[in-house]
């Protein structure tokens, strides 16, 4: 797990692409409502509640990463979420042509389907669909697509690239 702040750079670099493939996922937070923000400032300027308690052991965490890979997954779902990682590297998608100098590797491939059959899990189904695999599209693949000076030039935003891409890959 890393945090980046984009203002604040001054002593930080950004990773090179090779060390962001390595993150499974790229989330970005946003500034917290009015709401949030109160319950942040106000937890941590006061006495704390007392001293947290284990949530998980790491012993139960290695046993659902074991678990999460014996989750079965349709052909169907599996060519899937490669079809999405190779077009954005094969020059199918125009999108991709006009605006990507690199493309997602294998890694993407795996953590579309790890990240789905999770998903899958957590929403009492058995098996992960292409809707999983759509679903987190966008934090697998946000970091893992090298924009070029058009992108840039056009305003086009890795997202909105991802948003393309999935519209144009027929499931």
């Amino acid at each position: 797990m890393a945090t980046q702040n984009p203002i604040e750079q001054e002593g930080t670099y950004p990773l090179p692409e090779a060390q962001l493939d390595r993150f499974m996922f790229h989330i970005n937070v946003d500034y917290p409502n009015a709401d949030e923000e109160l319950r942040i400032v106000e937890t941590t300027t006061s006495q704390p509640p007392g001293e947290p308690s284990v949530v998980i052991k790491a012993e139960d965490i290695l046993h659902i990463q074991r678990l999460i890979k014996t989750v079965p997954i349709s052909s169907h779902v599996l060519n899937y979420a490669i079809r999405l990682v190779r077009a954005t590297r094969d020059g199918s998608v125009k999108a991709i042509q006009d605006y990507v100098n690199w493309g997602a590797g294998p890694r993407a491939g795996q953590h579309l389907v790890l990240g789905s059959k999770v998903r899958a899990i957590m929403h009492g189904r058995p098996t992960p669909s292409c809707d999983d695999v759509r679903t987190i599209a966008a934090p697998v693949l946000r970091h893992r697509i090298v924009t070029n000076f058009n992108a840039d030039a056009d305003g086009v935003a890795t997202d909105q690239i991802i948003e393309n891409l999935i519209g144009e890959i027929p499931e």
